[in-house]
Parts: structure tokens; sequence; C-alpha cells
């Protein structure tokens, strides 16, 4: 007599308690970065009235600062840490007033006439002992260059201010030497100071 004898299945415990640790492990992550968000990881309204980008530039016998009147920022990061993810600033030269209009219109000519654009595009940030540090890609007179420079960044209530100095070189930008009637000459080697005020969406 031939009796069917069948083994029972057996489960393995450990394995489908593993699994559902995992999954569950995996939940709560996922719900973590849903509630946590970005702080200021949508872009911040920069205040242009309160902010300022200036350019230090030294010539024969006298110095001189550019002004950018108008420009358009684009700024995103960590507000809990003061750690920028993303930055973009761009303008025409047509808003970098120096306080003297015909040498404004001369620097315009001397950019390529009509309203040269500019771009500077952050794209890594970095902290050391000595502080905050940022590296981008200046776009000037279709030329691309990569400049490094340190920053500070504080917040004051839903208020994010960011100020740096960038030192940069126009001749490298293919552009010549700026000279008027062989008496002043224009110093290749320009200071860009950056005051960035915005606040939190």
């Amino acid at each position: 007599m031939k009796t069917d004898q069948r083994i029972p299945e057996m489960k393995d415990t450990n394995h489908e308690r593993g699994g559902n640790a995992m999954k569950k492990s995996m939940l709560t992550a996922m719900v973590g970065i849903l509630l946590a968000g970005p702080v200021f990881g949508e872009n911040i309204e920069v205040d242009q009235a309160r902010s300022r980008i200036q350019v230090d530039a030294k010539a024969t016998g006298h110095a001189f600062t550019g002004n950018l009147e108008q420009y358009s920022a684009r700024i995103s990061g960590d507000a809990s840490s003061l750690a920028p993810t993303a930055c973009e600033l761009k303008w025409t030269f047509d808003h970098l007033k120096t306080g003297d209009a015909d040498r404004d219109k001369e620097m315009l000519k001397w950019l390529g006439g009509g309203k040269p654009e500019g771009r500077f595009t952050f794209t890594k940030f970095w902290d050391d002992a000595e502080g905050h540090h940022a590296m981008g890609t200046l776009n000037i007179h279709g030329i691309k260059k990569t400049l490094a420079f340190p920053y500070t960044v504080k917040k004051e209530g839903d208020w994010i201010t960011i100020d740096g100095t960038a030192d940069m070189t126009y001749t490298d930008f293919d552009l010549p030497m700026i000279r008027s009637m062989a008496l002043m000459t224009v110093k290749p080697e320009l200071k860009i100071r950056f005051h960035l005020v915005g606040k939190l969406p």
C-alpha cells in the first residue's frame, strides 16, 4: 500500500523578518527625506536694493569701481548648514556703471558693442580650516575661465547674506589692454566684490 507523503514546506522566517525590516527602514528613510526637504533648496529671492556686485579697477594715476546695477541671480542651498548647492549670476554689461558715461560707452565698444553678456556659474563648494570656498566658471567675451575664491555666509531670521571677493585678469578673456591716447592704461587685474542678500521663500 502506497502512501502519498508530502514534506511540509518550510518557511525561512529569518529571511522574511529581514526583508520586512529592510522595507520598514527604506520607508522610514523616504518619509524622513520628504518631511525634511530643502530648507532653502528653492531659489532665494535676492534683494538687489540691499545687494551689490562691484568691480574694482586700477588705471594710470587713479582707480575706479564699476557697479552692476541689474542682474539675475539664482541661489539655492541648505539653510541649516548654510552650505550653498547652486548659484548662477547673469548680466549684460550695459548695466555695469562706473560713474563716467563716456568710459561706460568705451567699455561696451571694447567688449564688442551692443549689450555683451556675462555669466558666472558656481560649480563647487568646500570648507577647510580657513573657511568657505567656492569655484565656478566665468563666461565673458565668449571665453570661459575658472575662478576660485573664499566667501562668507550668514543667516539672520529669514535672510541669507553671502559675501566674497574674487580676482580676475581681463586679458585672459581675449580682451586687449585698455589704453587711452597712450596716456592712460587700465591694469588687467580686476577685483570682483559681491554682497548678496536674499530672503528665504
